[in-house]
């Protein structure tokens, strides 16, 4: 299967105590279910995000037919996906009525081994 990736980045508040409750919720066993069948639904194959300091790389991994737009679109209409967004909001740098995608800011591939 043919496969398309996503990166983005979102910074997190400069607060340790919130980045360690923030990667709390992002562990197996404090997710919300819900979301994570979710983004599953929606059709993301993978999802990875990492961490440095404040600074998080998120990488989606999708068939290659996958519509970004359309997609996150059906994914905020998902249970506790709104829920998810206002509560995850008080650790992101970022306007608490942001959506996930204005939050998570799309980079741009500029290397790869050719």
């Amino acid at each position: 299967m043919k496969t398309k990736r996503y990166v983005q980045t979102l910074d997190l508040r400069d607060d340790p105590d919130m980045i360690r409750e923030y990667r709390k919720w992002h562990s197996k066993e404090f997710h919300w279910k819900e979301v994570r069948d979710g983004i599953r639904a929606v059709g993301i194959l993978e999802m990875e995000i990492y961490i440095l300091g404040t600074r998080l790389v998120m990488v989606v991994d999708t068939p290659e037919d996958f519509n970004w737009d359309k997609a996150m679109q059906q994914l905020s209409t998902l249970p506790r996906q709104a829920e998810w967004e206002a509560f995850v909001s008080k650790f992101q740098g970022c306007n608490a009525q942001a959506t996930s995608n204005e939050k998570w800011q799309m980079m741009e591939r500029m290397f790869y081994l050719y």
